[in-house]
């Protein structure tokens, strides 16, 4: 992040409740106007530390570690407590830092130090980072599969237990009107019916349509029922002038693509 010359950020120069917390430590005057050395206390040392990463934050945020990160966070709702062991601990028990924001608000108050106000954090955050990839993603002027599309499915189904199936509807000039789930299921099977998918298709005056659905195992391979429904919705849809651009796989961090796979011509 970059500061304009001259600049110094707030953070570096107003005492924040840190500093005031830091203050508590100070050893107490004595009637005669004195101080005890004795009684002189230190402060903990995460208070200079956290101060120190979030000024490591503002002017580079690129070069914090995974924990770091998470340390900034939990930082908020922790405000007395040294927070990079429980950054660590969330990170060990949940392999990345994806896995830590995909984790159920179940899962993350079983970490020790971790309480509902940490979690919801926690949750709130990837929350506004999925309404974030979604608007970026209707700003395109244009969509079929681009980066933006795919990360928002990413994100969408991120921590889903049970297989989705969602239709994303597009204008003519390929613009997103609106993104539905139209199925879910248990973990191998979402029932679709592409009489539905059709039906609401031709409500939102939709010319084209994207078909995604998520893998909870993280098994990419499009398994028979899937490709015959995906052929299915593609006939009928063609009756009715409505294109069917691709239809995406979501499983983890990947993603298949039909299209780009050789599954869908045209």
């Amino acid at each position: 992040m970059t500061l304009p010359e001259g600049k110094t950020p707030d953070i570096f120069t107003v005492p924040d409740e840190e500093n005031v917390a830091a203050s508590s430590f100070v050893s107490a005057e004595t009637p005669s106007g004195k101080k005890h050395s004795e009684d002189k206390k230190e402060a903990p040392h995460y208070h200079g530390h956290r101060r120190r990463l979030r000024e490591r934050f503002i002017l580079d945020d690129a070069h914090l570690a995974d924990y770091e990160i998470l340390e900034l966070l939990l930082g908020y709702a922790i405000p007395r407590k040294d927070v990079k062991p429980i950054a660590k601990a969330l990170l060990k028990k949940f392999s990345t830092l994806n896995g830590v924001m995909d984790a159920s608000l179940d899962e993350l108050v079983r970490i020790p130090e971790i309480g509902m106000t940490s979690a919801v954090l926690l949750k709130v955050v990837r929350k506004m980072g999925t309404l974030y990839l979604g608007e970026k993603a209707r700003e395109k002027e244009q969509i079929s599969c681009t980066e933006e599309l795919i990360n928002y499915c990413r994100s969408l189904f991120g921590g889903v237990k049970d297989e989705r199936f969602c239709v994303i509807y597009l204008t003519p000039q390929n613009r997103i009107i609106d993104m539905e789930i139209i199925a879910e299921g248990i973990v191998n099977q979402a029932i679709v019916y592409p009489r539905k998918v059709l039906e609401q298709a031709l409500q939102k005056k939709a010319s084209a349509i994207i078909l995604v659905h998520n893998h909870p195992s993280g098994y990419l391979e499009p398994s028979p029922a899937d490709i015959q429904l995906t052929h299915s919705i593609i006939k009928s849809a063609s009756v009715l002038n409505i294109a069917v651009h691709d239809h995406l796989i979501i499983g983890g961090n990947d993603a298949f693509s039909f299209r780009e796979e050789g599954f869908i011509n045209g």
